[in-house]
């Protein structure tokens, strides 16, 4: 009787941390605080230039994740919505020498061919990954654009809490309650760091105030929850 008493209040304490995650406390909600993940399906999100989703997303367990063994099943998904001046709050994890990202002020357009050739991209990456040391594209880059102040990423296969927030030009990423990353978009200098960087081939990139945020799919199993965001 002792042990079906301890696997019952253990099943119990299992049921109220899963129901933590992927849910908005009253104040978040008169905050005005949306869910972009209900923990439970992949509504709000398509394949970018595509109405659908690919097979490779699931939603399970509370969690929004990339299953790379799916042929042919993922690519970069994007927000349904657009966003102009934001406060975003999301969690990933990712596998052992992963690779992934977010991305900002997507434009969604048959004249691109991928998300990354026009919002900026703030790098989720392992150490142990080629890419993951090399300046610029360590976790919690500014992929390409600006480096992180410091390293503040938790262990493979831990949750990181990342808050970027976006306001008439004014960016912030933050990292496991750690800031990465402050910079004014839109400017000269602005400019100056596209010019310098990998995407001074696309004209339109780092320019829209307004725009779609995307999870890149990148060949490596990577895993999302509490995706939240607050308009500005």
């Amino acid at each position: 009787m002792a042990k079906v008493k301890h696997l019952v209040f253990f099943l119990l304490v299992c049921q109220v941390a899963l129901a933590q995650n992927n849910v908005l406390t009253t104040k978040e909600t008169k905050d005005g605080w949306v869910l972009l993940f209900d923990g439970k399906s992949t509504k709000g999100w398509h394949n970018y230039n595509k109405g659908s989703l690919g097979a490779g997303w699931k939603a399970e367990k509370g969690e929004l994740y990339l299953d790379p063994k799916i042929e042919d099943g993922g690519g970069d998904i994007i927000s349904d919505r657009e966003y102009g001046n934001f406060d975003l709050m999301l969690e990933w994890k990712l596998d052992s020498c992963g690779n992934s990202g977010i991305i900002f002020n997507a434009i969604e357009s048959p004249d691109y061919k991928a998300a990354w050739n026009t919002g900026p991209e703030v790098q989720i990456i392992s150490r142990c990954h080629d890419d993951g040391m090399n300046d610029k594209h360590k976790v919690s880059d500014l992929f390409d654009l600006i480096s992180s102040a410091e390293e503040s990423t938790k262990p493979v296969t831990e949750w990181n809490a990342v808050r970027i927030v976006s306001n008439a030009g004014h960016l912030e990423v933050w990292l496991n309650g750690k800031k990465q990353i402050e910079t004014t978009m839109f400017t000269a200098e602005w400019r100056t760091l596209i010019a310098n960087s990998k995407f001074k081939r696309y004209p339109d990139f780092g320019t829209a105030r307004k725009g779609h945020l995307m999870l890149q799919e990148h060949g490596y199993k990577v895993a999302f929850r509490n995706i939240k965001i607050r308009e500005l």
